[in-house]
């Protein structure tokens, strides 16, 4: 494989954790209770989307092409998800949120320690940063 390809499928893992965080997201929203909690929430589902669509664009923008679907690992782990949190109080949900928040990070730093042009670097760099601060939201609702 050549450099461009290895860029590609790095941004692509990146892509797919923004959309398992997505997925894990409209299962923690249904299962809140506070609205308070609920719209914060939704506010960091929302980011995710939003680094969704950056990486996409920039995916298409440097010749490849996303990978716009869950896949056989994210679904996975969306069941799993569900079966971990059954009818969880909210506390637990926070939890659970902050959990995948810091999986989502450390890959994140595990694509930033790849290959990436500077270019490739500073967009996957933003990423990570949201990510970080969608973790200080979820600390604040301890």
């Amino acid at each position: 494989m050549d450099n461009k390809t290895d860029l590609i499928n790095s941004l692509n893992d990146l892509l797919q954790g923004e959309y398992m965080a997505i997925e894990s997201f409209n299962n923690f929203i249904n299962r809140l209770k506070d609205k308070e909690t609920k719209t914060i929430f939704q506010d960091i589902q929302k980011q995710h989307r939003k680094n969704a669509e950056i990486l996409a664009n920039y995916i298409q923008n440097i010749g490849g092409r996303p990978d716009e679907n869950l896949g056989i690992k994210g679904k996975m782990g969306d069941i799993m998800l569900n079966m971990e949190l059954g009818s969880s109080l909210d506390h637990e949900v926070i939890s659970k949120a902050i959990e995948g928040e810091t999986k989502g990070v450390n890959m994140a730093e595990k694509v930033l320690r790849g290959n990436l042009d500077n270019e490739s670097r500073n967009v996957a760099g933003q990423i990570l940063q949201n990510d970080r601060e969608s973790i200080k939201k979820l600390e604040g609702l301890r």
